[in-house]
């Protein structure tokens, strides 16, 4: 059931993309950094996926890359680089908001406290170790996704998005599993290898629908 509401999600995701797209420049700059807010959220539950142990939010950080990809193929690297900028705001706003949440003492009738502090308990390890990381990853896929435009002569949109996807993933789920996760989740290596394997597998699937990106443009400004 997991593998099949897996493909349901990356399907989602890239029908929300598509939609951002097509509303223009600001809602696909938003996705990009919700995306990025709900995966360091989402990262601590573990699922079982093609008999491995992995966690439930590659598919976020596939999209939120490929978001940011759109957004310097079609607006220019410095969008690129100002939804960086955007998303690392968020994230410390998130960060420091979770930890003041988790001070308040509850109500004696509250009943979501416990379930707060499970979720958010770790958030300032894995927030601080995703900004970390975030900045390496991402300006990396800046300039590895530019070059790459230079080298295919501005074509082969899915191709560069494929590449550069694979390489940045790779990097970042070496480091954030380390950084993150190391004595958290069990069978840290398990997720490393799988979870690369699964991004791999979204990027795949996903990265020839970025060809009908470019009709999702003409539709937003016509």
């Amino acid at each position: 059931m997991n593998e099949v509401l897996f493909l349901i999600h990356i399907l989602l995701v890239i029908l929300f993309l598509f939609v951002a797209l097509r509303l223009g420049k600001n809602y696909l700059l938003v996705f990009a950094v919700i995306q990025t807010l709900i995966a360091n959220l989402f990262v601590i539950k573990q699922i079982d996926l093609f008999t491995k142990t992995v966690t439930a939010t590659d598919v976020f950080i596939i999209g939120a890359i490929f978001s940011q990809n759109l957004l310097q193929e079609y607006f220019g690297k410095e969008t690129a680089i100002k939804t960086i900028k955007i998303s690392f705001f968020s994230m410390l706003f998130f960060l420091v908001m979770s930890k003041i949440h988790l001070l308040y003492t509850p109500s004696h009738l509250d009943t979501t406290h416990s379930a707060f502090q499970n979720i958010l308990a770790n958030s300032p390890r894995i927030v601080i170790s995703s900004i970390s990381v975030f900045f390496l990853t991402q300006r990396l896929d800046i300039y590895f996704f530019s070059f790459l435009k230079k080298i295919f002569n501005q074509k082969f949109l899915p191709l560069r998005m494929g590449i550069s996807s694979i390489v940045v993933q790779f990097i970042d789920t070496v480091l954030f599993s380390f950084l993150a996760l190391w004595g958290i989740v069990d069978h840290i290596f398990d997720i490393i290898l799988f979870s690369f394997i699964i991004k791999s597998l979204v990027i795949i699937f996903s990265a020839p629908f970025m060809k009908f990106s470019k009709y999702f443009m003409k539709k937003a400004y016509e």
